[in-house]
């Protein structure tokens, strides 16, 4: 399951929801006709719940959504913290030069030398960009990094490979 994004908060009294997205194209979700809900996102495909959605528009800066049997408030705060995901084979594809965050967690990291400087654990939406956390080590002992993921700093993701080449330094 590709972690998407989460719900919020409620919205109205007529079962929308806002939603946090994972990503820079939440609108392209809108052609999925099913979203699955999960309160753990690391939980097995088997406990996600899918939900037809009844309607996406923009909000502000942010979306709001609503699900088939979720009419009301009550059923809208029942959602509230869940996370939004989809299978693979539910998902647009994405662009030349763009992922889902989900293929790139796990990912190894590198610099312009091949020295290894972590793996992807997690990205970071900071609103100018999105921002890798990379983990070297493990334990007490492990070394976070927070990289920028932007074209003068990641110079290659290779999926293949399992790989991100990066113009960053272990001493940053």
């Amino acid at each position: 399951m590709i972690v998407l994004g989460r719900i919020v908060a409620p919205f109205g009294v007529q079962g929308w929801v806002k939603i946090h997205p994972f990503g820079d194209d939440p609108a392209a979700w809108r052609s999925m006709k099913h979203w699955w809900l999960s309160t753990d996102a690391d939980a097995p495909a088997e406990r996600w719940s899918q939900h037809e959605l009844r309607g996406f528009r923009p909000h502000g800066k942010g979306f709001v959504v609503a699900f088939v049997g979720a009419d009301d408030r009550s059923a809208a705060e029942a959602l509230d913290g869940r996370f939004i995901g989809a299978p693979r084979e539910a998902l647009p594809k994405p662009g030349k030069d763009e992922y889902y965050w989900g293929d790139l967690v796990g990912l190894s990291v590198e610099d312009e030398a091949g020295d290894t400087l972590g793996t992807v654990t997690g990205l970071l939406s900071t609103g100018a960009h999105d921002v890798l956390q990379v983990v070297d080590g493990e334990g007490e002992a492990a070394q976070e990094r927070l990289i920028p993921f932007v074209a003068a700093y990641v110079l290659d993701v290779d999926l293949a490979a399992r790989r991100i080449r990066t113009a960053w330094q272990k001493d940053w």
